[in-house]
């Protein structure tokens, strides 16, 4: 979906298609046709943008193969569909039955992680719609945090300036401008914007910049202006921004909000757990750990990791995070110019969800899906910006 700017550029909305992972071309194809496809029809528009996850088996297909990356083109413009951004933080299973801290593997100072992205620009470079020539991928923030010390540190800023390299050649090359952007998250190694600006400062390439993720943002109890000041301070571009919902229980200590959010403990994803204390930030690397007695402080709010549906807040005594996504959203393109052109909706927990609150079938899913898209386009215009065609 794009919409026109009072400043008259425009900004992209998309969907993340980690939602319906696949680790194969074929795979990919199919969510076109299964989920991608249904949901544009639901909206009612000729064109819908989305945010693709291509794992590291579809990538090298499509990479080694021009015909199948010719042919994944052909098949997103007959589907109404269109790319400006991808999804660059899973590397594979992301769709196993447990992905928990796997997802952070390969890290930033292992090769594999720097071949990977350097062909999800060359693959970008050519899905692009003709009359767009700026893409952005997103990543993960170098690495999460234990296994991150002095050495792959500097490893990880090493291959992010050879791929700003990469970047610069490829646009030389192709005349499309590809930007990276570091996706800050809790118990990783850049868990806050803050965390972000040393190591980008670092690297010093505007290729390399930051994807403000708003649920992560929340879950670290970050005030959105503060953030967003200290980065335009720092000169550190907002590349991308996925609109997302933390999971916000207002009074953990109460033995029903224990209860609720019990139903959120699941075993497939990492839910990192927050809570902001008078001493700082205090934290749990998932929520079942942060209810097991007294591990994480309970006088005061927790956040949990947990992508909610923009749309249905969870019922009390839980609630979402969505006030942050209208604040953030607000700073990013509610002011003379947008700060980012590239919003992506990243809701990729439907299956996670409590099994009364998960979509049954493909049908549900859609619905929800546009549900959320039509949530953050009436946002988009109620801020002064125009949807197009």
């Amino acid at each position: 979906m794009r919409f026109r700017h009072p400043d008259g550029s425009t900004v992209h909305l998309a969907y993340c298609t980690n939602v319906h992972p696949a680790e194969t071309l074929d795979g990919v194809l199919a969510q076109l046709r299964d989920h991608c496809e249904p949901v544009r029809r639901r909206l009612g528009r000729d064109r819908l943008g989305i945010g693709l996850w291509l794992a590291k088996d579809a990538a090298h297909a499509l990479v080694t193969d021009p015909s199948a990356l010719r042919g994944l083109r052909c098949e997103l413009d007959r589907r109404g569909l269109e790319v400006v951004t991808l999804n660059g933080f899973p590397y594979e299973g992301f769709g196993a039955e447990e992905v928990k801290y796997r997802v952070y593997k390969p890290d930033w100072a292992d090769p594999e992680r720097l071949e990977y992205t350097t062909s999800l620009a060359r693959l970008l470079a050519g899905l692009l719609p003709d009359d767009v020539s700026d893409g952005s991928i997103s990543t993960l923030p170098l690495a999460w945090r234990t296994a991150h010390d002095t050495e792959r540190a500097e490893a990880s800023r090493t291959a992010l300036r050879t791929l700003a390299e990469r970047l610069d050649a490829l646009q030389e090359l192709t005349g499309r401008s590809i930007r990276i952007a570091l996706e800050p998250e809790p118990g990783c190694v850049v868990e806050t914007t803050h965390d972000a600006i040393g190591p980008l400062t670092e690297i010093g390439h505007d290729r390399i910049g930051i994807c403000v993720d708003t649920c992560h943002l929340a879950t670290s109890f970050e005030d959105p202006h503060t953030a967003l000041d200290d980065l335009a301070r720092a000169g550190i571009p907002v590349v991308k921004s996925q609109l997302s919902a933390a999971l916000h229980a207002e009074q953990p200590h109460l033995p029903e909000v224990r209860e609720a959010l019990r139903a959120f403990a699941e075993p497939r994803f990492l839910h990192q757990t927050r809570t902001s204390t008078a001493a700082g930030l205090r934290g749990t690397d998932d929520l079942d750990e942060a209810l097991a007695g007294d591990t994480l402080p309970d006088g005061a709010p927790w956040r949990a990791h947990f992508h909610v549906p923009l749309h249905a807040a969870p019922t009390e005594p839980l609630t979402s995070t969505l006030p942050v996504l209208k604040t953030v959203l607000t700073r990013l393109v509610g002011g003379p110019q947008p700060l980012t052109r590239h919003l992506e909706a990243e809701t990729y927990t439907w299956q996670a969800l409590p099994p009364e609150l998960r979509p049954k079938g493909r049908a549900q899913l859609a619905d929800g899906i546009a549900a959320e898209l039509t949530l953050a386009r009436d946002l988009l215009t109620d801020l002064g910006l125009k949807e197009l065609p």
